[in-house]
């Protein structure tokens, strides 16, 4: 797959895509801190490996190779970003991102992915958005106490489906 992916086959970017595009997501979410931006710069990403695929050495590994396109992807947009903001409004941004803690954000990613499309709307609202059980409720219109059994599921199911990341930090 990776030598058609090289070649630019439009069906082998697609699977690359589908393969590495968690990991990317979650390595500049954890640059940028913001779901949005993360997103662009996924798409950056992989737009530039596209462009440059036919310069991919066969003989070395893919995944850091998109890693470090992603990364130097996300400190350019959060370079950007910094520039048009006050400085006393800009986070500090962590260079040094360890590949552990990127794991770790895509094993999250991952598990959230594998939830039922309620409990994952659930999660996402709360987590991404910071939104309350009551204001979940009222925006998509169902009983509090529906949200509230959702979000109770679905953190149940994140435990069990992440609780391997627990016992590897031990």
């Amino acid at each position: 797959m990776l030598g058609r992916f090289r070649a630019g086959d439009e069906e082998a970017v697609k699977a690359v895509y589908n393969r590495f595009s968690g990991a990317v997501y979650a390595l500049s979410l954890s640059i940028l801190r913001d779901p949005g931006r993360a997103a662009d710069a996924t798409q950056q990403t992989f737009v530039k490996a596209w462009r440059s695929a036919s310069s991919f050495d066969p003989t070395r590994e893919f995944a850091p190779w998109i890693y470090s396109i992603a990364r130097r992807t996300a400190i350019d947009i959060y370079r950007k970003e910094r520039r048009r903001i006050p400085s006393d409004k800009v986070d500090a941004i962590s260079e040094g991102t360890s590949m552990e803690r990127v794991w770790e954000v895509f094993q999250v990613r991952a598990a959230v992915d594998m939830l039922s499309d309620e409990e994952r709307q659930v999660v996402a609202m709360s987590h991404f958005e910071g939104l309350t059980h009551a204001e979940i409720a009222e925006r998509l219109d169902i009983p509090l106490g529906t949200v509230k059994s959702r979000s109770h599921r679905a953190h149940r199911n994140l435990v069990e489906l992440l609780g391997h990341l627990d016992m590897e930090s031990e």
